[in-house]
């Protein structure tokens, strides 16, 4: 069952995720690099939205990944640009560069050939907070369209579970 083209689980993770940054007075901001802006599109059909979501930047080169969200380049040299490392520190990143009390990332090969050795279905997805950064590896199946959406749900569910973590915030 899905409304809008969001799957019942994926609305209710993302109704949730927007209630709580509402309730704490948080933003978010968005890098990424496999889902190609899907992650801040998903989150822009929320209505109000336009309350806590500050931007994001797409950064499918990795070039870019260090210029727009600033991955250290000594990270990408030694990691890559599929790496828990490199998700962590894009979530890091755009939380501080659009000055967002949390950042969320994904980053990873989504098919249908492997990238450089990786495996398609391969990805990382990230959120930082002003005290934690959560990182997961998923290893997902399917077309290009379905690892993407499932990537998508990720870093939403990453995002809630950060921020029910957070000590400032036991309401949430």
């Amino acid at each position: 069952m899905s409304v809008d083209g969001v799957s019942a689980s994926l609305g209710e993770t993302l109704s949730a995720f927007v209630a709580q940054l509402k309730t704490q007075g948080a933003t978010v901001a968005t890098a990424e690099s496999l889902t190609g802006g899907l992650v801040g599109a998903t989150l822009t059909d929320v209505a109000g939205v336009s309350a806590v979501y500050r931007g994001g930047v797409v950064v499918y080169a990795t070039d870019l990944k260090a210029t727009l969200a600033g991955v250290p380049d000594d990270v990408l040299a030694a990691v890559g640009p599929v790496h828990a490392d490199t998700a962590k520190a894009l979530a890091t990143g755009v939380r501080e560069r659009l000055g967002a009390t949390y950042g969320l990332a994904t980053t990873g090969v989504a098919g249908p050939d492997p990238q450089a050795g990786i495996a398609a279905g391969t990805v990382y997805v990230a959120a930082a907070g002003p005290d934690a950064v959560r990182v997961r590896k998923l290893a997902l199946s399917g077309d290009r369209a379905a690892v993407r959406r499932a990537s998508v749900e990720a870093v939403l569910r990453l995002a809630v579970e950060l921020m029910a973590e957070d000590p400032d915030h036991p309401e949430c």
